[in-house]
């Protein structure tokens, strides 16, 4: 297994073909390629996840775009595997403590599309437990789902039930069922019959409680001081299923309908379906030290979106103060900030690139945000009437010997050199000791 950093090989010839001995090692099963590979996130054409080719000096010669996960490297059989680029030897990003923040805000649960992407048809890839950056990913999302479930009530349904009833019948008789369980048996008074119940007990929450015990039995495997929020999460909805059974045919998980009167069902049966799925519905797999997986690719720079918002959310909490990927003139800004008393109208971009910290905006990022800033729409979602005037913009970036919160001090503060009414504001991601997610 070839192992990387996200964003490798970006900065000069030396990283870009610079490989570990252990990689060099591996990369000799990539002869057998005669053309470049390029892994495209969600098939997403004007993305990459990696790119590999060799130069005409025989060199092994890769590139990754800001996605982790891992995947087949074309048809060598060989698998590559991608890790935050933020990681050192002795602590990594912990971008489960970012979700978890993240979700925290009610409205990120409308943003969580395209977060990451699973190809289930592609051979499964043997790894480490710890290597394993979907499942807990999954589970996160999936238990604060079930948790905004379980506040507003499970849902109450109509739902099928057979039972065999002595002397009695019961909605209609299933005439197969009766003679293969009682005729041949000689118990003539007893029926099988089908009749519908309205409770609980409905197809859809028992698949809900059915991937809740995979996530419990998932939970004992996992390390890391993530999992002590996890288990809180699960304790607190697992209770609300007392009167839900567990029994499920798998046949049946297609004939789920989405309701759109329930958003957070559709969320978390579509999770419920990934978990099963992933584990081959066979719960004994979800011990298992080393696992295989279906390739996968998380977005980090769609996580840290998510997690810029809730932190602009803390700062600017009431409504429509912060407004996130609002669609103008076919544009998408990250935000766009318009303070209740006016002090801030800005124009706002999520940015996971450190390099902000000791060097001037790119050319391509300036002139994304400073068209966004000089639409006329901008200009009257921002309640801003005199067009005349350069909007504010702003560029919030990662940066790790800065604070984890962003404040109203800050956004002013830091401005690019060579523009006007441009800034720039770092946030420190979370971390954890290295191998302990």
């Amino acid at each position: 297994m070839i192992i990387l950093g996200e964003h490798f090989g970006f900065i000069g010839n030396n990283n870009r073909y610079y490989l570990e001995e252990d990689n060099l090692k591996q990369c000799k099963i990539l002869d057998v390629l005669k053309e470049p590979i390029l892994k495209p996130f969600n098939n997403q054409q004007d993305t990459f996840c990696f790119k590999f080719n060799t130069s005409d000096e025989g060199n092994y010669q890769f590139e990754t775009g800001y996605y982790i996960g891992v995947d087949w490297i074309g048809n060598s059989g060989l698998p590559i595997y991608i890790q935050p680029k933020l990681n050192t030897e002795d602590y990594e990003v912990d971008y489960l403590k970012m979700l978890f923040e993240a979700l925290q805000e009610p409205e990120n649960f409308k943003h969580l599309d395209n977060l990451y992407t699973i190809d289930f048809k592609a051979p499964l890839i043997e790894i480490e437990q710890h290597q394993d950056k979907l499942t807990p990913l999954l589970l996160l999302e999936f238990l604060q789902l079930v948790k905004q479930i379980v506040r507003k009530g499970l849902k109450k349904s109509y739902y099928k039930v057979s039972k065999n009833l002595n002397s009695k019948v019961k909605g209609k008789i299933l005439i197969n069922a009766t003679v293969k369980q009682n005729h041949t048996k000689q118990k003539m008074l007893y029926n099988v019959c089908q009749y519908e119940e309205f409770g609980y007990n409905s197809l859809e929450n028992r698949i809900l409680k059915k991937a809740l015990l995979f996530s419990q039995s998932i939970l004992s495997n996992l390390k890391g001081t993530s999992t002590v929020d996890f288990k809180q999460l699960f304790h607190y909805v697992f209770p609300a299923f007392q009167l839900v059974n567990e029994d499920i045919d798998v046949r049946s998980l297609k004939n789920i309908k989405p309701n759109p009167l329930f958003k957070e069902y559709t969320q978390a049966l579509k999770l419920a379906k990934i978990i099963l799925r992933k584990y081959g519905y066979n719960i004994s797999k979800t011990t298992e030290t080393k696992i295989k997986t279906p390739p996968f690719w998380i977005d980090m720079t769609k996580l840290f979106e998510l997690y810029v918002f809730k932190k602009l959310r803390a700062v600017f909490p009431n409504k429509g103060e912060v407004i996130y990927h609002q669609k103008v003139n076919r544009q998408e800004p990250d935000f766009i900030l318009c303070s209740k008393d006016d002090v801030f109208k800005m124009v706002v971009d999520a940015k996971y690139k450190p390099r902000y910290a000791d060097n001037e905006i790119l050319m391509k990022d300036a002139r994304q945000i400073s068209g966004y800033a000089r639409m006329k729409k901008m200009y009257e979602l921002l309640n801003e009437k005199n067009t005349s005037k350069i909007l504010d913009c702003i560029i919030i970036f990662s940066e790790q010997s800065k604070q984890e919160n962003i404040s109203k001090e800050n956004l002013k503060n830091d401005k690019f050199k060579h523009y006007v009414n441009f800034f720039k504001a770092s946030i420190r991601l979370p971390t954890t000791k290295t191998g302990s997610i």
